[in-house]
This record gives C-alpha cells, sequence and structure tokens, in this order.
C-alpha cells in the first residue's frame, strides 16, 4: 500500500470517513497535506486546539470562507469554545480588520505607527507593574 493509501486510511481512522476534500488534490499532496492536517487540526501543539480553532476562526471570518467557517466553528466548540468566545471573536475580528482599514485608507505611516504603539506598550507594561 502507497503513502496515498495509507493517508486515505488515516483520515478515515480519524474522522470516521474520507471528506471530498482529500480526494480534490493531486494523490501526490495527500500524505503532506494530511500530515500537516493531522498535526495541526487534530494534534498537541504549542497552542492548544481551542485556542488554534479560534483563531482559524477568526481568519476564515477575514476571508469569508464558508467552509472555513463552518470547521473552525463546529472544532472551536469540541474543544471547548462557548457561544460568548465565539461572539467575542467575532467582534474583535471586526474591530481588528475594521481599523485596519482606517489605518491603510489614513495613510498613517507604519513606522510612525510602531514607534507611538512602542512608546504606549512601554508604558502600559510599565504602569501595570505598579
Amino acid at each position: 500500500m502507497g503513502e496515498y493509501e495509507n493517508s486515505l486510511e488515516e483520515i478515515k481512522k480519524t474522522m470516521g470517513l474520507v471528506l471530498d476534500q482529500f480526494k480534490s488534490i493531486p494523490p501526490d499532496t495527500l500524505p503532506h497535506e494530511w500530515v500537516e492536517m493531522k498535526e495541526y487540526s487534530f494534534g498537541e501543539t504549542k497552542i492548544p486546539a481551542k485556542y488554534r480553532e479560534l483563531i482559524g476562526l477568526a481568519v476564515a471570518a477575514s476571508i469569508k470562507c464558508p467552509y472555513c467557517i463552518y470547521f473552525h466553528t463546529k472544532a472551536a466548540k469540541m474543544n471547548g469554545a462557548t457561544d460568548a468566545e465565539i461572539a467575542e471573536l467575532a467582534f474583535l475580528t471586526r474591530f481588528t480588520t475594521g481599523w485596519s482599514s482606517i489605518l491603510h485608507v489614513s495613510g498613517i505611516d507604519l513606522e510612525a505607527f510602531k514607534k507611538q504603539f512602542d512608546k504606549a506598550a512601554q508604558y502600559m507594561t510599565e504602569k501595570a507593574k505598579h
């Protein structure tokens, strides 16, 4: 049995079935794609699974991918995310993309922004110590 067939077997053992997405890519790419998905979607990494899925959901919402939104919402809930956390994430996604739009349209100089924020971060860090 080759790498492709082994990957299909592992996918079925992990997920209970082989999703069409795995069959839609070239067979020689599946083993590599599966290794990454297995590690970063189903394995233990430096970022706990709940937070990984919330990050994935924020990205999915930003790129407006209904497949990814569905997957990461379900996966986040499977890993303990609450409706309140998902609601906050929705706000934070809009908040970040909104401010990004404001900064870009306003033509705020990136280097000046970095210097200003570094000063603010230093101030807030010092303030938090007291």
